[in-house]
């Protein structure tokens, strides 16, 4: 403030200077006091040095117990590691299709050219112009008048209003870059989870299907029992129930796996029918590595694009600060303009008259109600939301990793005793069905094992998805599906 006020004063001599007097106006006056005015506009600024960003305390290691603590790998393309050259086609396609994608991108752009434009406002301003003029007057006969030339202005940033203008821009804009990435990121790991759940789904309609094959043989072999007077009619009764019931969760099956195709088709940019052909075909469900590189907590937060953006919106934010406090103090300009008069306009070049002039002027804020301060104490609020934003984007982004760790060792529990399970059921059903056909047990057995492996191998299937599911957004939460720029250090 001190630097601010001593440059206030010495522009207040500038101006003194330029008032007309007779001790005062000589030749090189005005072009001694133009070079000390942009001297002085050069070494004085308001704009806010770098400040820290809000302590956050982040944990020195995960709390998952089963983590395994790795060196960090890239997770750039984190989606080649699932070994499905189909998924990774889709990812790419939608990274660069995807209509939120494109504008997230147009909203890049958008705040670059801003940025260019406060850029330009630190830089004189140059204009030519010419003009055609016939007047008369009175009695006199009608006269010409041709003009051309060139106008100048500038603004000098004494306090740095217009620097701190930039700066925000500037931030505005990095910030823009990173909500781009963050963007990729989650359009990758929604194609990725969408994909997933629709192989799952075929896993489990497949599974459905078999099952009514083999209820289907059951019910047969329970007819002839009954034809034969080996059994009653309530085991065929009570057969056909158990097909209808499976073949009923085949359309549901059916009309899931449809919607992720659309899903898919959409989040590619393309119509809800493109990809039907494509992935109608039945394939694997993608698997993720066993093993898995798992950053420390400081080294997520680097990598995440939420966090990036986040850090950049306070930079900008504290530039506003900076140019609403600038506004309170004066404000200069200097403009100039040179060029020829004439009466005719083949003399204008010849015999024009030159037509130069010179004005430096500066207003001062006297009396404004107190909007000034004001317009400051509103940044300063603006200041402190993006800081709080940023703690709740740290704090989400660790509840991010620690709730796909918990899902993800939870899965893997469950999936080990479901397929334990399902392993058992498949005995089961074998063994009820043959002591059925021998008549050693009733239908009743049959029907509760028949039931029980359906369920535990669609639970398998299930927890199998939701496993690979798991791994994604893993992979989300630690930032992967985008490069971070190089020199950017979250604190």
């Amino acid at each position: 403030m001190r630097k601010a006020n001593n440059v206030f004063y010495a522009y207040v001599w500038f101006f003194r200077s330029m008032t007309p007097s007779p001790s005062r106006l000589r030749p090189m006056r005005v072009p001694l006091l133009l070079a000390l005015a942009v001297l002085l506009s050069g070494c004085a600024s308001l704009s806010p040095q770098a400040t820290a960003l809000p302590q956050t305390q982040v944990p020195a290691a995960w709390s998952g117990s089963a983590t395994t603590l790795a060196a960090a790998t890239s997770l750039a393309q984190w989606w080649q590691r699932f070994n499905d050259p189909l998924l990774g086609s889709l990812v790419t396609q939608a990274l660069q299709a995807n209509t939120t994608v494109r504008s997230a991108q147009a909203a890049l752009q958008q705040a670059r050219a801003l940025r260019d434009v406060s850029s330009a406002n630190l830089v004189p301003k140059l204009s030519a112009a010419g003009s055609a003029q016939r007047s008369k007057s009175g009695d006199n006969e009608a006269g010409n008048l041709f003009k051309a030339g060139f106008d100048a202005s500038w603004e000098p940033d004494v306090f740095g209003g217009r620097r701190s203008a930039l700066n925000a821009t500037e931030a505005d804009a990095q910030a823009a870059q990173a909500s781009l990435a963050d963007t990729q990121v989650s359009i990758a790991a929604e194609v990725a989870v969408t994909y997933i759940e629709l192989r799952g789904l075929q896993a489990r309609l497949a599974i459905a299907r078999n099952n009514l094959a083999s209820q289907s043989e059951t019910q047969q072999i329970t007819d002839w029992r009954v034809q034969a007077g080996l059994a009653s009619s309530l085991d065929l009764e009570q057969a056909r129930a158990a097909s209808a019931q499976t073949s009923a969760q085949i359309p549901t099956l059916e009309t899931s796996a449809t919607q992720a195709q659309y899903s898919l088709a959409v989040l590619t940019g393309q119509a809800p029918g493109a990809l039907q052909a494509l992935l109608t075909a039945t394939g694997p469900l993608p698997q993720a590595p066993g093993e898995l590189a798992l950053s420390l907590p400081a080294e997520t937060l680097r990598q995440r694009p939420d966090v990036r953006a986040a850090e950049h919106r306070i930079s900008a934010a504290l530039a506003r600060v900076s140019q609403a406090d600038a506004a309170r103090y004066p404000g200069f300009q200097i403009s100039g303009s040179l060029g020829l008069s004439a009466l005719s306009l083949a003399s204008l070049t010849t015999a024009g008259t030159v037509v130069n002039a010179l004005l430096a002027s500066v207003s001062v804020p006297l009396f404004d109600g107190g909007a000034a301060r004001a317009q400051v104490r509103a940044q300063e609020a603006a200041l402190e939301q993006t800081r709080m934003s940023y703690q709740a984007t740290v704090l989400t982004a660790l509840k991010d990793v620690e709730n796909a760790l918990v899902s993800l060792q939870g899965n893997r529990e469950r999936l080990a005793r479901l397929q334990t399970a399902a392993d058992a059921a498949a005995n089961a059903d074998l063994l009820a069905r043959q002591r059925y056909a021998s008549g050693l047990i009733d239908f009743r057995a049959v029907l509760e094992t028949q039931r029980t492996l359906l369920s535990t191998q669609d639970s398998v299937e299930s927890t199998r998805a939701s496993l690979s599911a798991d791994h994604v957004r893993l992979y989300k939460a630690l930032g992967g599906g985008w490069t971070p720029e190089p020199g950017t250090a979250t604190r």
